[in-house]
């Protein structure tokens, strides 16, 4: 992307078992800053939810579609396989974040990327034994009254969305930046590390898996210096 002044939007994309909602200190202190971000809410969380990757990345991009001008697209966690799923369609997509999120090659799904067979019947719920004690690996970083109000938020995640392999790796064409979170209790680091292998640049910070909650500023930070590279180069 050549030089500009216009400043990227974010496009921010929660986790499996979250919502929209989990982006919102970090979209606070974006605003704060001048920054404008828009989180999306995929279909496959939620109440009873039965849509699948696919459906999720479809959404995603139809947001991105509508969106003018220059955008990096953020994804969390579960949030990985999303952004990987975009086509090459979007010329105003600048660059993918992932925060300690799967970021996998082509023909990979969740279930996969953690060794977990795939059932032949992919309906139903997601089980939420899968992330154990989200006080313990969500959230082990924030206070026990920031982790109860998390807790309240969670939602169910569809099993589809957990199973469907991906087809693309966005990755591959778009600069990415991999944020590891080196105290992560959920997603494994030597996994992160072997995802930020393939990311442009890389960026540890010392905490939990959900930084976004815990410590907002430092993620704002992280998105906006990247963002300002994104119109630079």
């Amino acid at each position: 992307m050549s030089s500009s002044s216009v400043r990227p939007s974010f496009l921010l994309v929660h986790g499996g078992y979250h919502t929209a909602s989990s982006w919102s200190p970090v979209r606070d202190k974006l605003a704060a800053d001048g920054w404008h971000s828009e989180a999306i809410s995929m279909p496959s969380a939620g109440e009873q939810p039965t849509a699948g990757l696919y459906d999720d990345a479809e959404a995603l991009a139809a947001r991105l579609r509508r969106i003018r001008g220059p955008v990096v697209v953020v994804g969390h966690s579960h949030a990985g396989l999303t952004i990987t799923q975009l086509a090459d369609e979007h010329p105003n997509l600048v660059r993918l974040i992932y925060v300690a999120a799967f970021m996998p090659t082509e023909g990979v799904s969740a279930a996969t990327a953690f060794g977990i067979p795939v059932p032949d019947d992919p309906s139903g719920l997601a089980p939420r034994e899968a992330y154990g004690n989200p006080r313990e690996t969500f959230y082990s970083d924030l206070s026990d009254v920031d982790a109860k109000a998390a807790i309240d938020q969670l939602v169910d995640q569809s099993l589809l969305s957990c199973v469907q392999p991906t087809t693309r790796a966005a990755w591959r064409k778009v600069p990415s930046t991999y944020v590891i979170c080196t105290e992560d209790k959920q997603f494994p680091v030597s996994l992160q590390e072997q995802y930020a292998a393939q990311a442009t640049d890389v960026v540890r910070i010392p905490t939990g898996h959900s930084p976004m909650l815990s410590t907002p500023g430092r993620v704002a930070d992280i998105l906006t210096s990247r963002a300002g590279e994104a119109v630079r180069s």
